[in-house]
């Protein structure tokens, strides 16, 4: 299956389980692909069709902005090296999970959560060590029996208990086959993410005037070099409303007017304000949901909650389909 088979398919899933979806980000170079939400949860995902072709730069860069839009990156796939992605596994890469859309199928739609993972090349599930160490004290088995049992040493079993190791597979199945109970947790897709380092990017030589700007108002600006906009600038206040905005830095031109719709749906559905700042002279105030200025309007304001309150007043009311 092609990548654009697998994105129009992720499209019919999210749509079935209820997400809200961005239009699909074609710019390059590109570290997701839409952005989707779900009540409370936001989803930047990234479609590619063999998962070790991700690069730690644009890993990095999902976890860099979904930690700045209070969401989660998930990669969607269909091969690892040469054979397929199994199924009800999850494989990281960079802290981030990548599956199959079978798998996304089985999470989003029939809330089945994943129990395995992969890991330095094997498999492995979470055990539930408080409730395996009550089984095993209630059937009177020690622990050096039912090490004995599966064929491990009594610390690994100590270390299952105590909630320190994952358990392969294979002694997982035979654990739960000896004490006649399930004892396996399912992957929590969004445990290991934000853990990862996120080193600040440095803006572009053409864009630093204008950051520097939005700085000195009070924002946090977080740049960014794969998306349809150039930065995540935030307040540095966190009583503001509306105050984490999509900051794009472009000239006038049809190019900048599509960037302008992405920024729109994508912002949309992060709940985000988006923002283009025009280098010359703007011929609009807004584009769909996105706010337009110019460099020279945006040197008259030094006050950050006087610009927000400008973002709010041009931002006109859209919703995506």
């Amino acid at each position: 299956m092609n990548k654009e088979s697998l994105i129009n398919r992720a499209f019919v899933i999210l749509t079935r389980a209820g997400f809200i979806i961005s239009e699909r980000c074609d710019t390059r170079p590109r570290s997701f692909d839409m952005a989707v939400r779900r009540d409370n949860l936001l989803l930047l995902i990234k479609v590619i069709s063999n998962i070790d072709g991700l690069n730690e730069e644009t890993t990095r860069e999902m976890q860099i902005l979904s930690k700045q839009l209070h969401g989660y990156p998930i990669v969607i796939g269909e091969k690892t090296r040469d054979h397929s992605l199994e199924t009800g596994v999850v494989y990281f890469r960079y802290g981030v999970p990548a599956f199959d859309i079978k798998t996304m199928q089985d999470y989003f739609i029939d809330d089945m959560p994943p129990l395995i993972y992969a890991e330095h090349g094997g498999l492995y599930v979470n055990i539930e060590g408080n409730i395996l160490k009550e089984e095993r004290i209630r059937k009177n088995i020690s622990l050096g029996a039912l090490a004995s049992m599966l064929g491990v040493s009594r610390r690994t079993i100590s270390k299952y208990e105590d909630g320190e190791m994952a358990a392969s597979v294979d002694v997982a199945v035979k654990l739960e086959e000896l004490m006649d109970r399930g004892f396996t947790v399912s992957v929590n897709l969004f445990d290991k993410l934000h853990r990862e380092n996120t080193q600040k990017q440095e803006a572009t030589p053409e864009h630093s005037n204008v950051f520097s700007i939005l700085q000195d108002m009070g924002f946090n600006v977080m740049p960014i070099s794969q998306a349809p906009f150039d930065a995540v600038s935030q307040s540095s206040n966190r009583r503001d409303e509306d105050a984490t905005i999509l900051t794009g830095v472009a000239e006038y031109s049809r190019t900048m007017v599509k960037k302008a719709h992405l920024m729109s749906s994508i912002s949309e559905v992060a709940g985000t304000q988006s923002l283009l700042i025009i280098q010359g002279v703007s011929k609009t105030k807004n584009i769909e949901g996105t706010v337009v200025i110019d460099n020279k309007e945006l040197e008259k304001f030094n006050d950050k909650d006087d610009f927000i309150d400008l973002l709010q007043e041009r931002r006109p009311k859209i919703k995506v389909s």
